[in-house]
């Protein structure tokens, strides 16, 4: 017998994923099916696992794992059956509870990130979602501590986050991004309603199924506002930078409900324009353009936004917070009519990435520079000063994406005021095609003659 497959073998059976007697049945079945003759002691370890899959015995997954050896492929009563991503804090498997069969996700604080801080920060967020019980809010089932390993278990979303969705497929339709934002602010609403600011909304952190049904996720970040004076992030400047309010990076100790509105605008802006409203740039230059500049009119990158609509984004984004939406009931009230009625959203399997036994990695997300964002992993930021200059994060070169800085005619639509520019679709491209032609063909016959003409008096020389 080799000695891979007496790993495998035995690390089939140290994980308790498979017995002996499930063991020797899938052994059988494979010498059965490939004519093996019994005094053959070597078996194929691709063909065991691929029947150890096939009996449902074992995912994809968890064979990877165990044919690399790895054989702790549980938490507590939790068996991890696949890894989906990591959130702000810390990475994100997908479980079942060993007795209950039910599905759900199991967050876990890598170890080389647990320090005493950390691991408070963590039980915060614990106690933060097991308040909450709302069908747009991910809720919050159980937790545990598995030696050394902190972990937070949830309900399971299938699906992807709305950053992702819109990384694969593009802009959202005006229908589905109104969706998707009104259910996100009715999960919102709940959490304000129980006197707590969420301080991350961001596309990363809203996870969209394929029937269509939001849920904001990761509340790790989220604060009371009765308790600011015990919030061991108050005074810092809490989030992801191209999701800031201007209130979050000038006076970070008082925001309040209309921050998380305003840094959903942001996410609506990202839904339909498949870009930041601040694109390239380094985190200081995102929190200066959050406070002082205008984004590009949504209606430039998609012309199909009818204004109104805009209009409502426009209000979202209001950078004085007195003169924002207010409420998110507001926000609900305000996109009811664009949503119609609940559609199903195509969301590609996105690929699992390996779990390893002591120091779970780090996920690393392909960031791709089309949308011109830094959705960086969701941190805190001391500031000094209530200037936007102040703002100093640690994260390294942000992804690509500079703003076009070509001048558009002034709109007098509400949204103005806020976009700066009205973008208006060419009315007849065909126009524009004929005019480039007319152009640039009687350019190319001089040419030609000119040239002609240089041959000829060469030839005569």
């Amino acid at each position: 017998m080799s000695t891979t497959r007496s790993m495998f073998r035995s690390s089939a059976l140290l994980s308790g994923l498979v017995t002996q007697d499930q063991y020797d049945e899938a052994t059988k079945a494979v010498r059965a099916a490939a004519l093996i003759p019994s005094e053959v002691t070597e078996i194929d370890e691709a063909a065991l696992a691929t029947k150890l899959i096939e009996m449902k015995l074992l995912t994809v997954y968890q064979a990877e794992q165990i044919k690399a050896g790895r054989t702790k492929l549980n938490l507590g009563p939790y068996v991890i059956t696949d890894s989906i991503g990591h959130g702000g804090m810390g990475q994100v498997f997908k479980g079942v509870h060993r007795m209950m069969g039910r599905e759900c996700a199991v967050k876990v604080l890598p170890l080389h990130k647990a320090t005493p801080e950390a691991v408070t920060n963590f039980m915060r967020e614990i106690r933060t979602q097991a308040q909450l019980d709302h069908p747009n809010l991910v809720r919050a089932y159980d937790a545990g501590c598995d030696g050394k390993v902190h972990y937070l278990v949830t309900e399971y979303v299938p699906g992807m986050d709305l950053r992702r969705l819109v990384r694969s497929q593009g802009p959202l339709t005006q229908q589905q991004a109104a969706s998707v934002v009104l259910q996100s602010a009715r999960g919102l609403a709940e959490a304000h309603e129980r006197g707590l600011i969420h301080r991350d909304v961001k596309p990363g952190n809203i996870l969209v199924t394929p029937e269509g049904i939001a849920k904001v996720s990761d509340l790790g970040l989220a604060g009371f506002m009765e308790e600011a004076d015990r919030d061991p992030r108050a005074g810092k400047v809490v989030g992801t930078a191209d999701y800031l309010s201007p209130e979050q990076i000038r006076t970070p100790r008082d925001i309040g409900t209309v921050s998380d509105i305003y840094s959903l605008g942001c996410t609506l802006y990202y839904s339909v324009c498949g870009k930041v409203p601040f694109p390239g740039g380094t985190a200081r230059d995102k929190a200066r353009r959050h406070c002082e500049e205008t984004p590009w009119h949504p209606r430039r990158f998609n012309p199909e936004l009818h204004e109104e609509f805009v209009d409502v984004i426009a209000d979202m984004m209001e950078k004085d917070p007195t003169k924002r939406i207010q409420t998110c009931d507001e926000v609900v009230a305000r996109l009811e009519q664009w949503a119609g009625d609940l559609s199903p959203i195509a969301t590609p399997k996105v690929a699992s990435s390996p779990w390893t036994t002591q120091a779970l990695p780090v996920i690393e997300d392909d960031r791709s520079k089309g949308d011109g964002a830094q959705d960086t992993d969701a941190s805190d930021h001391s500031v000094s000063s209530s200037a936007p200059g102040q703002f100093s994060q640690v994260t390294g070169s942000l992804a690509g994406g500079s703003q076009d800085t070509t001048t558009l005619s002034k709109s007098h639509h509400k949204s103005s005021s806020v976009f700066g520019f009205h973008f208006t679709p060419p009315a007849n491209p065909a126009s524009i095609v004929l005019l480039t032609l007319a152009v640039s063909v009687p350019i190319s016959m001089a040419l030609g003659a000119l040239v002609a003409s240089f041959l000829l008096w060469l030839m005569r020389s």
